[in-house]
């Protein structure tokens, strides 16, 4: 088993919850983390992130559970394509009776995606935020990107049109449709604060 060097803790301010996660961002990023949550269902959330060397995701492998219930999730970019697979037990359903079917039904409609956006993750929100080098860019600096939103607890993935523009040392301002929220970092790029969801532990 590997070890990895770095570790972060960030507490939800929404709701009961958190996310625990350990990583390597020597060369790109490689992260092991936990996550729970008590907000549309009572869930628990392990996964294993890898990207690039540029910060531009390339797996994604995770399992949620709750009572009576399990999902797991593989995303995996090769030759600029992706490739997403799923898994259930157990019926979450009848949980969460609005629960979407997990995965995706064409995975092609992710072709212009480099970035993972796991739902509530204020891990996730680094990856573009790394890969643009958005922690050292000048205030004004704005980008849009498609993200491929992983929706907790179904584990439904969505292609996701998201802004972020710089607004100051180690600020910046997200968008995606009618959300907007500001991010405090830190000097490496990490969330420190996301306003109404995480701060930093």
């Amino acid at each position: 088993m590997t070890v990895l060097p770095r570790a972060f803790a960030w507490q939800r301010t929404d709701t009961v919850g958190g996310e625990f996660v350990t990583l390597d961002d020597r060369r790109g990023l490689r992260a092991k983390g936990v996550a729970f949550a008590a907000d549309n269902a009572l869930y628990t959330c392990r996964y294993e992130l890898h990207t690039d060397d540029s910060w531009a995701s390339t797996r994604l492998e995770l399992a949620v559970e709750g009572a009576g219930w399990l999902r797991t999730l593989r995303m995996e970019r090769a030759a600029g394509r992706w490739r997403v697979t799923t898994s259930e037990q157990g019926d979450l359903e009848r949980v969460l009776p609005t629960a979407p079917f997990s995965g995706i039904e064409d995975p092609d409609r992710l072709h212009a995606v480099l970035d993972i956006d796991l739902y509530n993750s204020p891990l996730t929100n680094t990856l573009p935020i790394r890969r643009l080098g958005l922690h050292r860019a000048e205030p004004g600096t704005k980008v849009d990107i498609e993200a491929a939103w992983v929706l907790l607890p179904s584990l439904a993935v969505l292609p996701y049109e998201q802004s972020y523009e710089v607004l100051g040392p180690r600020r910046v301002r997200y968008r995606s449709e009618n959300f907007t929220a500001e991010i405090d970092l830190t000097e490496d790029g990490y969330v420190a604060e996301y306003a109404g969801l995480a701060t930093l532990a």
